[in-house]
């Protein structure tokens, strides 16, 4: 057999970090069992579709390296997949239930089934459908219709014995039919639901396993119902556990970020990720700026395979010490067996970890590479970008080091070797410049480093220690001042890195004109 599993996302919203692990776990199983991975749009939801939605789901898919087999942009031989554009088989469909009797039309009325709900609660008794007003033959059609009355089409559930699943994460899990309701598949307007959509669409791409997040387990039973009263053979199910809020078993959420400001290390990966929108212009508010979404970390600078990496951490794990994977270890070592069905809590300060073992294990070519286009969208150097401009940065990250924890970090280390006159931060003018007697420190290293040939680091901290022992002061007291003076900040790449990458006129330009910022 085969494997063939799918993704099968709402264009409702932005792609949320718990379904980017539910794909993930599909395109694993897919890609290590030898078979193909499927996305399908399921946008049977008009009312909620939001097309605009639907290329963030495509791109942020595509960066993350999980490529699909078949679906939009790729196509192949189960055509069409938008769920949408597949609504003559679900028809066909809810034809055959109420030709074999698995479904029925009802034509009660909202208030009605209230009325049957309101009485159940009274009796203390769980609600089930009295099918009161179904319509078993077209006579009864026909009366319920001249009433005025307009139907949908509900499933006629069992309402004896059970239905067992083995699922590759929860073991056997059983549900008895009683406590199923007579769930709607069609719409008055004609139109199905999601469910009967779902099962029709995974019958007909040959989906050999579901592989979705736990909140789907309680739809198995109605879904199964459809796939058997149908005569399809059920798919192995595989319920993955919850992506949980930092330090919770309840579901991760989008809407809830004012609430997960308050765990300090998601209120930094956020505050930071703020930082860099901002330097690129990009609006970062809440609806679109969210760790809990995908673009999140696109745009933050995370690299794609750190994020991968992590998420499959989330319920999975190879063993009891193993954290880091290539893409082909995570592929060969991956299998249902090993996810756990509790629910997997989300750590910013974890994900930051894995991020940043990833960036250590790039060259400083590829830093570049990956760096280079945040300080394009900021306007800091030109598309395309000279080359002296990416030598420069180049040096920069050298002189960087570990320091560069996302590539977004490259906006605030190379900022001031890219512009003729960086802006001085207030604050560190007062704390670091305005001192009593920066100012003739800085005049005497600004001679000394006239002469220094070469105008590398080590010759540039022999200068400066020369001018602090003459002096009889602190190595800060004459440090600070020169970095906040050439570079506008306080933090950065090693100070006489700074002062090599900038170059002998530069530096000596902008210590002249700090001066009279020194006490």
């Amino acid at each position: 057999m085969t494997v063939r599993t799918r993704f099968a996302p709402s264009p409702t919203g932005y792609l949320h970090i718990g379904g980017v692990r539910t794909a993930l776990f599909n395109w694993l199983f897919a890609r290590q069992r030898g078979g193909q991975f499927i996305l399908r749009i399921d946008d049977t939801d008009v009312a909620r579709n939001v097309d605009e939605a639907l290329e963030p789901i495509l791109s942020g898919l595509k960066w993350l390296g999980i490529d699909w087999d078949e679906g939009p942009g790729v196509g192949g031989p189960h055509a069409p997949y938008f769920q949408s554009q597949r609504a003559d088989r679900h028809r066909s469909a809810v034809d055959r239930l109420l030709a074999s009797g698995h479904a029925y039309r009802d034509f009660a009325t909202t208030a009605e089934l209230d009325e049957e709900r309101k009485a159940a609660q009274a009796a203390g008794k769980p609600f089930l459908y009295s099918r009161r007003f179904a319509a078993f033959t077209e006579a009864d059609a026909a009366r319920f219709a001249t009433e005025g009355r307009q139907s949908v089409v509900r499933l006629k559930m069992p309402r004896e014995s059970s239905l067992v699943i083995d699922d590759a994460v929860r073991g056997r899990v059983e549900f008895a039919w009683e406590r199923e309701q007579d769930h709607v598949i069609q719409r008055a307007d004609g139109s199905c639901l999601y469910h009967l959509a779902s099962v029709v669409d995974d019958h007909d791409l040959e989906i050999t396993h579901v592989i979705r997040a736990e909140e789907h387990l309680s739809n198995t039973p109605r879904q199964a119902f459809i796939a058997l009263s149908l005569g399809y053979e059920l798919p192995a199910y595989a319920h993955l556990p919850l992506v949980a809020e930092p330090g919770s078993r309840t579901k991760l959420s989008k809407r809830k970020l004012a609430q997960y400001l308050k765990n300090p290390d998601f209120k930094q990966v956020a505050e930071h990720g703020t930082r860099i929108a901002e330097r690129i212009g990009l609006t970062a508010d809440a609806d679109t700026f969210n760790p809990v979404i995908v673009d999140f970390y696109r745009e933050v600078g995370y690299l794609p395979w750190a994020i991968d990496n992590y998420l499959a951490l989330l319920g999975w794990s190879y063993d009891d010490k193993t954290e880091f994977f290539s893409r082909d270890e995570l592929i060969s070592r991956f299998t249902l067996e090993r996810i756990n069905s509790s629910p997997a809590s989300f750590d910013p300060k974890k994900l930051w970890a894995v991020q940043d073992h990833s960036m250590h294990a790039l060259s400083v070519d590829e830093k570049l590479a990956f760096m280079l286009p945040f300080l394009v969208k900021a306007k800091l150097v030109a598309d395309p970008v000279p080359p002296e401009a990416a030598a420069t940065v180049r040096r920069v990250i050298e002189a960087s080091g570990d320091r560069l924890k996302v590539g977004g970090d490259i906006l605030a280390y190379a900022d001031f070797f890219l512009v003729d006159e960086p802006p001085l931060d207030e604050t560190a003018v007062k704390q670091r410049l305005a001192k009593p007697g920066v100012g003739d420190l800085m005049a005497k290293y600004a001679a000394a480093i006239r002469s220094v040939e070469p105008f590398e680091p080590a010759p540039l901290e022999e200068a400066l220690k020369r001018v602090i022992e003459e002096a009889g002061v602190k190595v800060g007291d004459l440090v600070h001042a020169v970095r906040v003076a050439v570079t506008g900040k306080t933090v950065g790449p090693g100070l006489y890195d700074c002062l090599a990458i900038l170059g002998r006129e530069k530096s000596l330009v902008r210590l002249e004109k700090a001066l009279p910022l020194c006490g």
